[in-house]
Order: C-alpha cells, then structure tokens, then sequence
C-alpha cells in the first residue's frame, strides 16, 4: 500500500506558508472590496479585490495533491482555516478594547472598523465555501489522476478548479455579504469571480506545469492516491 506518511519533504511545508498566507490576504484585505474593470465583449464587471490573489489557493491546491497527494492538501486547507480563525478572534479583541483618546485614535478605531468589523463574517462564509470548494478540487484532481494515469495534467488541474470554484463562487459571497450588498450585487460578483478564477487557472497553467514537473523532480514524488481515505474531516496525513 502506498503511504504519503513515510516521507519527509523539503518543500512541503513552504508551500503550506505561502498557501496559508495567500489565504489570509485574499479573505482579510480583498474580499470586501467590490471593484469594477471594463473587460472586451464584456463592457463593466464588478468583482471582488481578492480575486486577484485568491485563485493563487487553488494554484497551491493542485500542486500540493498533484505532487503530495490528497491528504496533504487537505491538511494544508485545514491549517488555513485555522490561521484564518485566529486572525478573525485577533480581530474581534483589537477592535473591543477602548482606544485611546484623541482625534488620531478616534478615526484610526474607525478604520479597523470599517476594514476587519465583517472579518468574522468573511471568516465562516470562507470556511464553508473554500472548504467545500478545496476538498471539491482536491478530490477531482486526485480521482482524474487515477483516471488518466498521471497523464494530461492540464485536464486536472482545469476540470478540478470548475468544480471547485462552481462551490466555492455559489456559497462565498452569498454567505459573506448578504444583507450588506445588494443582492443583483451579490450575483454579479459571484458570477464575475466564477468566470475570473476560472480563467485565472487557465491562464497560469504553463506555470503550473513548471512548479509541478519542478517539484517532483526536487521531492521525487509523484503521488497517486490509490489507497487513500477521502474524508474532508480528517487532518492527519
């Protein structure tokens, strides 16, 4: 039986640093910032600011279980949601202490305000989105890998972020800014972002050949997940 476990890796745990860290900024900086480009055939699309780091996760999740296997993007994924439980309770503490008195601490409490007050709120509507849409990703890519035999990378790592990102675009913003938007707001973000990510993916798949073949030859592994146990609730590799 083929186990991931009995591996140590050099670069695994950099690509976890960096996946988490893509993670927090896209959810805590960009996602509440609705943003507007003009697109040919397209003409005005309102987007969310974090798609411009976001598909960057999915990036990292094809990698991890392309290289690594499914359980160690799935780890990944639950590491992120703890760093981004973290960052939300750090949140809600900085923003209930009194501050100081003065003009300047008086306006600077109203910007934390304004920026992280619905960090909570984008924190459960990214857990539940990105975990469904991730272990979505992960899943296909791994089930497609076994499918193709290692081959056709291009096909997985496409047809894995469709599926991904359909759940994760369907439930995010949804869940994150109803009530606070409007919702023919809402669903033309969704759908923008849905699009976006998707073309995102396509766009950076000579990188993600690169890094892939990269890796595997620095690590000398090419996981299959023949024997592996699917449940998106365990942590442990």
């Amino acid at each position: 039986m083929q186990k991931a476990i009995s591996r140590k890796y050099k670069y695994y745990d950099l690509l976890v640093v960096s996946f988490v860290t893509v993670l927090l900024c896209s959810n805590l900086i960009g996602a509440g910032k609705a943003a507007e480009v003009t697109l040919p055939f397209f003409g005005e699309v309102v987007f969310g600011a974090g798609i411009l780091f976001f598909p960057l996760s999915y990036l990292f999740g094809d990698i991890l279980t392309e290289v690594y296997g499914y359980a160690h993007d799935r780890r990944a994924v639950w590491a992120g949601f703890g760093a981004l439980i973290f960052a939300s309770l750090m949140s809600v503490i900085v923003l209930t202490l009194k501050p100081a008195e003065g003009d300047y601490m008086k306006n600077y409490q109203q910007g934390l305000e304004i920026v992280f007050g619905n960090t909570w709120r984008i924190v459960l509507a990214s857990i539940f989105a990105f975990w469904a849409g991730s272990m979505a990703n992960a899943f296909v890519m791994a089930k497609m890998k076994i499918l193709t035999k290692g081959k056709i990378l291009w096909t997985r790592t496409i047809g894995s972020t469709l599926i991904g990102e359909a759940l994760d675009s369907s439930i995010f913003y949804f869940a994150a800014f109803f009530g606070i938007w409007p919702v023919e707001q809402i669903v033309k973000v969704a759908i923008a972002q849905y699009i976006l990510k998707c073309l995102w993916e396509i766009i950076l798949t000579p990188l993600t050949y690169k890094i892939v073949f990269w890796l595997k030859r620095q690590e000398n592994e090419d996981f299959i997940d023949n024997n592996t146990n699917f449940s998106p609730f365990k942590i442990k590799i």
